[in-house]
């Protein structure tokens, strides 16, 4: 079996063997210490994910971010396009509690597909993972989808939006992923227990505030 497999195997059964009540107390956590930080409360059109497989539940702070005026978005999959099925994804308005309806693979997607975004129209970015390392190096399902729909920022390195977080359980980190080429780093990743920030902060265009960086808000 490929290392990368194994591992993916091993992290899930990790998050899966978590109990219920632990579930919600580290998605209650993850809510809690970033509806403080700074880079939350600037962002004004953020994108979620439906939790599945064990992932880090982020509908407390969707729900947060509504109560507060914000824009939430979750994934789509690009509708087919000649015969094709989509590889990208683009971001749906959601509102807690408006309909869903399971996509290809089971997970929930909004029924409307009114005011459809790109992720460069995002300014934040909440992106669930498998694993994780100090460095905030992203360990994905495998099937790629959020690497193709960001892979501009690879191009354009001075682009910042959006900012990229990702949202996991503390059993998810692991002493180190080898990034791979098509990998897009992560600016930080939360857990019910810490805030970790990349160890170099991405560059900013000029005339931006660079103190907006997680590590200046860890609770």
């Amino acid at each position: 079996m490929h290392p990368r497999k194994a591992l993916r195997r091993e992290l899930r059964a990790a998050r899966r063997s978590l109990t219920l009540q632990q579930q919600r107390r580290h998605a209650a956590s993850v809510a809690k210490r970033l509806a403080r930080a700074r880079v939350f409360l600037r962002a004004r059109r953020i994108a979620f994910y439906w939790p599945a497989d064990g992932e880090l539940d982020p509908r407390p702070l969707l729900e947060q971010a509504h109560r507060r005026g914000k824009t939430g978005y979750l994934p789509v999959l690009r509708p087919r396009l000649n015969g094709r099925r989509g590889d990208r994804l683009w971001f749906a308005p959601y509102v807690p509690g408006a309909p869903l309806c399971p996509n290809r693979f089971g997970i929930p997607e909004p029924r409307s597909r009114r005011g459809l975004r790109l992720a460069w129209n995002l300014d934040l970015l909440m992106m669930p993972l498998v694993g994780f390392d100090a460095d905030c190096n992203r360990l994905g399902m495998g099937g790629g989808f959020y690497d193709r729909t960001l892979a501009y920022l690879r191009r354009h390195r001075a682009w910042n939006r959006p900012r990229l977080i990702g949202l996991a359980h503390a059993c998810q980190q692991v002493a180190r992923i080898e990034p791979q080429p098509w990998d897009i780093p992560l600016e930080a990743v939360v857990t019910e227990c810490v805030i970790q920030v990349r160890s170099f902060a991405p560059q900013r265009r000029k005339g931006r505030e660079e103190n907006g960086t997680l590590a200046r808000y860890d609770a």
